[in-house]
């Protein structure tokens, strides 16, 4: 391994200061907001972003005379240390404007954005500025399909290749390309997401949303985040079906592969119904959804809209709804919420706490372990009933009608114990720090899946508000290590990787 004196800094810092330009833009366009809404922040928003963009193009700029190379160590440094820079700078809106009181409370709901957990500490979000919603937002939205893949869509035009970027922001399984160009492929897929996002904004202003809140709920849709502008989230309407099942259709299509996507606007529809990933997520959304809709309806008591309906389809029609629609929150980990699920029976509280581990599908903006991982472990275990039997014969795990080569199938099996480990050791330290064991369960599985909601005291009608300053600290790395998919983040913490040769 090279020495540690050896590594690329130049190129570190000014990939950084890159991304931190690119947050002074947002935070700009943040205060364009202000300024348009006349909420009384658009000078502290600006404040914000002129001190980003000097901190950012100081370090853009005195490191521009760089060696234009990227190897494996400056990709992972890149990754991690460009999450946490832009979460300790996106505190900025937050302190300058006042709107969240002291860096801890800040950079948790800083990271909680770029990491697109929806995870909030505060409970009177309808009365914050404009400006700042939408900077909170802005933050799921960059955090969505992430902010490495945005910058390697202008890397060519540094003259830096960004492969070793993008295999360090998705080291799962999935790596589809649409081009041979990883730069290539970066733009197409915020074409994609840019293209989702207008669409979902339009069809919520048709539906009754005022302007506003529909841009905000897209940006959070659309990268499975969940920070909403209402203080009860998408249950603010529940008297408008059309509003949750736009919002459902959209979430489906987050958790989706984005490669999917682009396929099905080539016409390639073969592509999309032979996808084993996607026809089990779709068969687990149906089933999930029927169940829940079935134990809601015979089981809780739901909220009826005032459209006018016969009484038994109304409640047929809510039990549905919020069986879909919370189903599909959890398993994207969108974490948006229509109803207190924890309420409605016991079975499905602990039902929608196994959702957590699910995650969506590989290339989609969704947390958690992801659809893929769990089909190969389990084509894994059935081979080994297999094996047991006919000990010498070769049987190889198949996804999409191909062998599974073994290295990947280890750095799956590796991935799911070091993520159950690792919510182990959550569950651990949030009781250590005070919380009771319900909550910490469920704050250690939705930080570490990038969910929002949990159980306990930070049920979906409650937030992380009252938690101790050191459970912020250890739910903020949670999130990281989980929107990084654990192996990024966790390697610069192993010897071996600072090692000299």
């Amino acid at each position: 391994m090279r020495s540690l004196s050896r590594l690329n800094l130049k190129i570190i810092f000014h990939l950084l200061g890159l991304l931190l330009v690119v947050n002074a833009g947002f935070m700009f366009l943040s205060a364009l907001v202000s300024y348009l809404y006349k909420d009384g922040v658009v000078i502290d928003m600006f404040y914000a972003g002129f001190i980003t963009l000097v901190i950012g193009g100081t370090a853009f700029l005195v490191t521009r005379n760089h060696r234009k190379e990227i190897q494996k160590r400056e990709g992972y440094l890149i990754v991690t240390l460009g999450w946490i820079s832009m979460s300790l700078i996106g505190t900025l809106p937050y302190l300058i404007t006042g709107a969240i009181p002291g860096f801890t409370n800040a950079f948790f709901e800083t990271m909680s954005g770029y990491t697109t957990t929806g995870a909030s500490i505060l409970s009177d979000i309808e009365n914050l500025p404009e400006g700042v919603l939408f900077w909170r937002s802005i933050t799921h939205w960059i955090g969505g399909m992430g902010i490495i893949v945005l910058a390697i869509a202008i890397l060519p035009l540094l003259g830096i290749g960004g492969m070793q970027l993008f295999s360090a922001e998705a080291p799962g399984p999935g790596g589809d390309k649409l081009h041979p160009r990883i730069a290539d492929t970066a733009k197409r897929l915020w074409v994609i997401y840019v293209a989702y996002t207008l669409a979902e904004t339009l069809l919520l202003k048709l539906a009754g949303m005022s302007f506003f809140d529909a841009i905000n709920h897209s940006l959070s849709t659309l990268s499975t985040g969940g920070f909403s502008t209402k203080n009860t989230s998408v249950a603010y309407w529940n008297d408008q079906p059309i509003i949750q099942y736009i919002i459902a259709f959209f979430m489906f299509l987050a958790g989706t592969n984005f490669v999917l996507s682009y396929f099905a606007f080539k016409t390639k529809f073969s592509k999309v119904l032979q996808d084993d990933e996607f026809i089990w997520y779709c068969y687990g959304l149906v089933s999930f959804s029927i169940i829940v809709a079935l134990l809601i309806y015979f089981k809780a008591d739901v909220s009826i809209s005032s459209i006018d309906h016969p009484m038994v389809w109304g409640r047929l029609e809510s039990a549905f709804r919020h069986g879909v629609f919370q189903v599909l929150a959890i398993v994207t980990t969108t974490g948006f919420v229509t109803a207190d699920y924890t309420a409605w029976t016991t079975f499905l509280t602990v039902f929608f706490f196994g959702l957590m581990f699910l995650g969506g599908s590989a290339g989609s903006t969704a947390g958690g372990i992801k659809i893929v991982r769990h089909l190969i472990m389990i084509k894994n275990g059935i081979l080994e009933f297999k094996r047991t039997l006919h000990p010498n014969a070769i049987l190889p795990v198949r996804y999409k009608n191909k062998a599974v080569e073994q290295p990947i199938v280890y750095n799956i099996l590796g991935f799911f114990i070091l993520y159950m480990l690792s919510f182990i050791m959550g569950v651990l330290v949030f009781s250590w720090l005070g919380l009771d064991y319900k909550t910490a369960l469920g704050g250690a599985a939705s930080t570490l899946g990038n969910v929002g909601p949990a159980l306990g005291d930070l049920g979906p009608v409650n937030n992380y508000g009252a938690l101790p300053a050191a459970a912020k600290w250890w739910a903020s790395f949670l999130m990281l290590i989980g929107r990084l998919e654990l192996f990024t983040v966790l390697i610069l913490l192993t010897p071996f990787f600072w090692r000299n040769r």
